[in-house]
């Protein structure tokens, strides 16, 4: 009858269709739940009654029961035979996950990332991780800020101190005579007559 079957000639009975297979009547094996989809019921007798695999697992062909998803991979959406790894500049460190996470700025994410790994920048430097190559681009400082590299991001000068060019690792203080009220300034402006300006002002003093 539907949901068992027989495979030896002359027998009185049917075995019970196992798990992870229909069998229809007449059945002289089970066949397997095709991929993407399970059963851990022993009776169904159609490809119908095996459940879709749901998001976040995989179902191999013949599934007794879905596979979650490990870290760094994905299964949107339900039906899935296998997981995907997370595109590079993504990362997903939870299992049975149905999508993956943005990487951070200053850190980057390979192919199949768990985590956020931390960029390697030198001085004078920052990190950007990019969605194409997953791994980071070092880019020089901008003018008016300082990178101290590593995974850090740009930091903007302070009023009283500036940077000149890209590519520095720290800012420097305004010369006596100069002043800087603005933070992420390339230039230190000119103390005005009469005005006095110490080394590292930010205003000019009467």
């Amino acid at each position: 009858s539907a949901g068992s079957y027989q495979n030896d000639t002359g027998a009185t009975g049917c075995h019970d269709c196992k798990q992870g297979s229909y069998c229809p009547e007449g059945a002289s094996a089970p066949r397997p739940c095709e991929a993407g989809s399970y059963s851990d019921k022993t009776n169904l007798d159609s490809a119908g009654g095996c459940e879709g695999c749901p998001e976040g697992h995989a179902c191999t062909t013949g599934s007794v029961a879905p596979m979650a998803c490990r870290a760094g991979t994905f299964a949107a959406g339900s039906r899935n035979a296998e997981c995907e790894p997370c595109k590079a500049g993504s990362y997903q460190s939870a299992t049975g996950a149905a999508g993956c996470v943005a990487c951070a700025l200053g850190s980057f994410c390979p192919v199949g990332a768990s985590l956020e790994l931390p960029a390697a920048c030198e001085p004078g430097t920052y990190a950007n991780a990019t969605d194409d190559g997953g791994l980071p681009d070092c880019f020089d400082c901008p003018a008016g800020s300082s990178c101290g590299g590593g995974a850090a991001p740009p930091a903007e000068c302070s009023p009283g101190s500036v940077t000149a060019t890209p590519g520095l690792f720290k800012c420097e203080r305004c010369s006596a005579g100069s002043y800087q009220n603005a933070s992420g300034a390339a230039e230190c402006l000119r103390c005005k007559p009469g005005s006095l300006c110490p080394r590292g002002a930010s205003l000019e003093l009467p």
